[in-house]
Order: structure tokens, then C-alpha cells, then sequence
């Protein structure tokens, strides 16, 4: 089964590859691999108002290039305190992020996620991760929710985006503090692709059964 994961973030990309490596049944293509340069329209598939609105849009949109088999994901960390931003807006939620490399701007959407919540006790920084996995064209959505706590202090090297002050109870440590096996087997985006690695192995061995 060929299945084209439509993302050019290389976090993403790696995370997602290491997920679905169990199902062997799967060969997973990126946009290079398919042969799809990036284009400027892309800047603007994402312009909805949730998670689903956002990955279906974009899983459809490079199934419409490519003809293939389309997985597409839309993810963020919701804040209660914040009334759920920075939600869709997570990549881009500190003021004046243009220009800036990934690294870049990942530092400086942690220090304004600190600097809001600065006023708050721990107990009052609740938040969730999501992902949302959009597959086309069958139409389905598979959703991934993990909860934690936001703290100030960066703890770890690991992972991307607000993973160093992500801090998951159960597990006593921060997304960043995690390996990579003990990430995926918590976070939003590991519970969401195995749902649809799932759902995809199912529906190949119904057609081997027939």
C-alpha cells in the first residue's frame, strides 16, 4: 500500500515514519518522493477554523496533485486558561514569527506561551495536545488528544514545537525529556496515526479475505 503523508515539516515527517514503521504493509512517500514541489497556494489551505476543517483541506489538496492514497494532519496544543489558543494557530502564535527559521520560532512561541501563563499556578496550566489525521478519499478523520501540564522551565532536548514545556503527569517528564519510542507511545500524533494504521490493515486483510 503506497500512502502519501502531505507535510514538509521534517519533525513531523520523522515522527510520523517512525509511528507506522510496525505496519510493514505500508509504504509511506513524502511530497519529494511523489514528485511535488512546494507551491506558494499552499500558504493557504489551512484557513479553517478546526483541527478536521484544516487536515481535510490539506489532505485533499495534494490528492488532487497526486492521484494517491493521501494521509494529512493538522495538530496543536490547546490551553484552557487561554480559551484553547493557541490551537490551529500553534505554529505561529507569538507576535512577529515571519522570517524566523523553525528553531527559531519555536523559541519564541514557548517564551510567549510562558510569559501568558506566568501569572497562573501549575494546577491552573491544564492543556491537551490534538492531532487530527485526515485520510482522502475515503473522507475519514482519526483524532489523538493527550493531556498535561504547561511548565516554565524548558526540561529536555527532545521532540519540537512546545514538547520542552509539555509536562505529562502519568509519566513524570516533559514531551522533551522523552525518547522517541516514549513519545510516540503517549502523544496525540502517536495515538492518531495507529488509529489509522489500523483502520488501513483492517481494510486490507478484508480484501484478502474476499
Amino acid at each position: 500500500m503506497r500512502l502519501l503523508v502531505a507535510t514538509r515539516s521534517g519533525h513531523k515527517l520523522r515522527e510520523i515514519r517512525t509511528i507506522l514503521r510496525e505496519f510493514a504493509s505500508m509504504r509511506l512517500l513524502d511530497l519529494n518522493d511523489a514528485g511535488v514541489p512546494y507551491a506558494e497556494e499552499e500558504e493557504e489551505i489551512e484557513v479553517f477554523d478546526s483541527f478536521e476543517e484544516n487536515a481535510r483541506a490539506k489532505a485533499r489538496f495534494f490528492r488532487r496533485r497526486t492521484g494517491l492514497l493521501t494521509v494529512a494532519d493538522d495538530s496543536g496544543l490547546v490551553v484552557d486558561a487561554l480559551n484553547g489558543q493557541p490551537g490551529i494557530h500553534s505554529k505561529r502564535f507569538a507576535p512577529n514569527t515571519g522570517g524566523l527559521s523553525p528553531l527559531e520560532r519555536d523559541r519564541a512561541n514557548n517564551a510567549h506561551l510562558v510569559e501568558l501563563l506566568r501569572p497562573l499556578e501549575l494546577a491552573e496550566r491544564t492543556a491537551r495536545y490534538v492531532c487530527v489525521v485526515a485520510l482522502e478519499p475515503e473522507g475519514e478523520v482519526f483524532r489523538g488528544e493527550v493531556e498535561g501540564l504547561i511548565l516554565d522551565e524548558a526540561r529536555g532536548e527532545g521532540g519540537f514545537g512546545y514538547d520542552p514545556h509539555f509536562f505529562h503527569p502519568p509519566s513524570g517528564r516533559t514531551f522533551g525529556e522523552m525518547s522517541s519510542a516514549d513519545k510516540h507511545a503517549h502523544s496525540h500524533r502517536g495515538k492518531a496515526f495507529r488509529a489509522l494504521a489500523e483502520r488501513l490493515t483492517a481494510s486490507d486483510r478484508s480484501r484478502e479475505d474476499r
